[in-house]
């Protein structure tokens, strides 16, 4: 039934609580799992804005390899088991991110913490948890704190 998961997260808390239902899911014929990692694109322009674009580039790399070490030990746990796990990090605006890369990968459901890391942003302008769940195609399961 949920046989392609796609798994957003902001390395939060609450986001590596949802790793825990994804093993679940396979026990529901979950068989493959997308990690993907949004780098925020409003965040990168206000690094331009410090930093400069020259500046900013470099930044955007030490992010992205960051990213790329966090995500490689739940690529790991995820392999042992049992799933195919496809490695995704992306630039953009999270949820708009999230509904691309479902789109595009075709996937069974989502699975995804309710809050991330900017709590009080999340207040002020709307979760995104809440969009993707709003304008999502497929079942989201939203797990909570």
């Amino acid at each position: 039934m949920f046989e392609k998961i796609l798994y957003p997260t902001d390395f939060s808390d609450v986001a590596k609580k949802a790793m825990d239902y994804i093993a679940k899911l396979k026990e529901a014929g979950g068989k493959e799992v997308i990690l993907l990692h949004v780098i925020d694109e409003r965040a990168v322009g206000d690094i331009c804005q410090l930093y400069g674009s020259r500046g900013s580039e470099g930044m955007v790399m030490r992010i992205k390899g960051e990213a790329y070490k966090e995500i490689g030990g739940m690529e790991a746990e995820l392999r042992e088991k049992g799933f195919d796990v496809k490695v995704r990090i992306e630039r953009g605006i999270p949820f708009r991110e999230i509904l691309r890369v479902e789109g595009e990968e075709g996937v069974s459901a989502i699975v995804m913490g309710s809050h991330g890391k900017t709590n009080i942003e999340e207040m002020l302008l709307g979760s995104v948890s809440e969009k993707v769940i709003r304008k999502s195609k497929r079942p989201v399961l939203v797990i909570k704190r």
